[in-house]
């Protein structure tokens, strides 16, 4: 075992000391050592039950022989990090938390490793972290919230607080109703209702591999999750055993199942930058291409909020992953997962419990996927789209450019009502390098919205934007603004073209004239000059590389 190195022979006599200051015993000393790595905050809602959990994967690992260590994973809500400087750092704790994973698995030399996750870039972070380890791994996701409840209807944390937000503003809510929205919208434990990034990121973790079947889709409040958790406990001392890595399952193939799934659920445009970047870490080429690719061949057979009515717990009850591979059999790869079974196993046991949650393709809400991946002369290499979250009517689109260089100058300018119809609202200098840390865009996105603007206004950025987002919303610009991409030329008045269907993001400007607006271009300096974010901005990549750090 890999623990040997800290526990066997007459030099590690000091080592089995300190082992033994934590309460271990001698025979402790012959099973496998087990790392927990625990996200759990009292900060974030999709982690708040994480204790319960970690109770229960401790007795699946003791249960199956093996000793149990559990250490803490820094964790960030976007929800509360949003709209203000602390969202520079969501995407940029991804990194840390990989190498969280890295650093402490391999100071201690532990045999496998249990992750307990759930939220937006806490999940990839560890996947991140266990691909580059390549130790036995297995992920378990704290499941999904319940939806709130007011006035007899089903409430979302986006849709009923943010977009609340505008309604506000514009008298349509009092104040009243807000707050009684604040209270209900989110109602305990669990990742935010709807196939936000959480929702999406742990479906796709199911579609891999990486943890065992129904773990995504089990709300956090329910004894089915406890029972994933215990399962999964017993799970990692097998796959020690037999010596199961996460490089045995994260391949070319499973990847392009996740991919696969997530197109046909209509998925957060945030795992694009997380598929990607976990790829890398498992040393396979996945470029935007692919994506766009898998989503011009697999229809759009779910409509979860933010894109529709249905919530997490409706595909829960349809069926969850499992159903959803039976649907998507026959564009999937039979590629094996850590539960012992292979894809098609699992979605041949599966049972799709309601087709109005799970349609058929005959039957899909769109013909294509949910992401969609537009070039042009704003985008050379590439833009990302929630193409299922956007109107028909919107699906073209031109208008005159409204240029911001920060997200809170846009924000103040749709609140004030300086947004008119017909305009493009860019948002720029907020990519992984000029953000730093690529902000998500859901405060305005979700003004919008809520001022009646959704079929009239778009937006583009080379900043990100929430799973929570719909509407006309461009995301992931690359090149960046602050790496001289075309984004930082644009002018107020420019005249901006949208085209989804034929993949198209265009500005109408001549190469000569971008070149001579590039003559007398400078850079806006760096928004932060210190501290962990200084250093992230040197070393990140552009969001088509999946903001990944370069060695």
């Amino acid at each position: 075992m890999r623990s040997d190195k800290i526990k066997k022979g007459l030099e590690r006599a000091p080592h089995r000391a300190l082992l033994h200051a934590t309460g271990l015993s001698r025979k402790d000393l012959e099973r496998p050592f087990i790392g927990v790595a625990t996200s759990w905050t009292d900060l974030i809602p999709g982690h708040i039950g994480m204790r319960d959990l970690e109770r229960f994967i401790e007795r699946g690992i003791c249960y199956a022989g093996g000793v149990p260590f559990f250490f803490g994973i820094p964790g960030i809500c976007d929800g509360l990090a949003m709209g203000h400087l602390g969202m520079c750092y969501p995407l940029a704790s991804r990194e840390l938390i990989a190498d969280s994973i890295e650093s402490v698995c391999n100071a201690h030399q532990l045999d496998g490793i249990v992750c307990l996750t759930n939220c937006d870039k806490i999940t990839p972070g560890m996947i991140m972290g266990i691909t580059r380890l390549n130790i036995p791994a297995i992920i378990v996701t704290a499941g999904p919230m319940l939806s709130g409840r007011y006035n007899k209807r089903k409430l979302a944390f986006v849709h009923d607080t943010y977009e609340a937000l505008a309604k506000a503003k514009k008298g349509e809510i009092n104040e009243e109703e807000l707050t009684c929205l604040e209270i209900e919208a989110c109602p305990g434990a669990g990742s935010c209702q709807g196939l936000y990034t959480a929702n999406t990121m742990a479906c796709l973790t199911e579609a891999i591999g990486l943890s065992l079947p129904g773990c995504a889709t089990a709300l956090a409040v329910s004894a089915k999750k406890r029972r994933i958790a215990q399962s999964s406990g017993e799970r990692i001392v097998e796959l020690v055993k037999k010596d199961i890595k996460p490089k045995d399952i994260i391949t070319e193939k499973s990847l392009d199942n996740a991919i696969t799934v997530d197109m046909a659920l209509g998925g957060s445009s945030n795992t694009v930058l997380h598929l990607t970047a976990i790829a890398y870490e498992a040393g396979i080429e996945l470029d935007l291409k692919r994506f766009d690719k898998i989503s011009k061949n697999v229809s759009h057979i779910t409509l979860l909020e933010p894109a529709g009515i249905h919530y997490m717990e409706d595909l829960e009850f349809a069926g969850g992953i499992p159903a959803i591979l039976k649907r998507l059999k026959t564009k999937l790869n039979n590629t094996q997962t850590l539960s012992g079974e292979k894809i098609y196993q699992i979605a041949d046991s599966a049972q799709i419990i309601d087709d109005e949650v799970i349609r058929s393709f005959k039957r899909a809400y769109h013909k294509e996927g949910g992401i969609a991946v537009l070039y042009g002369n704003l985008a050379p290499d590439g833009a990302v789209v929630k193409q299922a979250a956007v109107s028909s009517k919107m699906m073209k689109f031109s208008g005159s450019a409204r240029v911001f260089n920060r997200e809170e100058e846009a924000m103040q300018a749709i609140m004030d009502k300086k947004i008119n119809k017909k305009e493009v609202i860019v948002i720029r200098y907020e990519g992984p390098s000029g953000g730093p840390g690529m902000r998500e865009m859901l405060a305005p996105t979700s003004a919008i919205v809520g001022m009646g603007l959704a079929d009239s206004v778009a937006l583009i950025t080379d900043g990100r934007f929430s799973g929570g987002t719909s509407g006309p919303c461009i995301g992931h610009i690359s090149p960046e603004a602050s790496l001289a991409g075309p984004i930082a030329i644009l002018k107020d008045g420019d005249i901006i073209n949208i085209d989804i269907p034929n993949r198209k993001l265009e500005v109408e400007l001549s190469e000569s004239q971008i070149k001579e607006r590039f003559k007398n271009w400078k850079a806006i300096a760096p928004k932060i000059k210190t501290g962990y974010l200084a250093r992230y901005a040197k070393l990140v990549s552009s969001a088509d590389k999946g903001a990944i750090l370069s060695v």
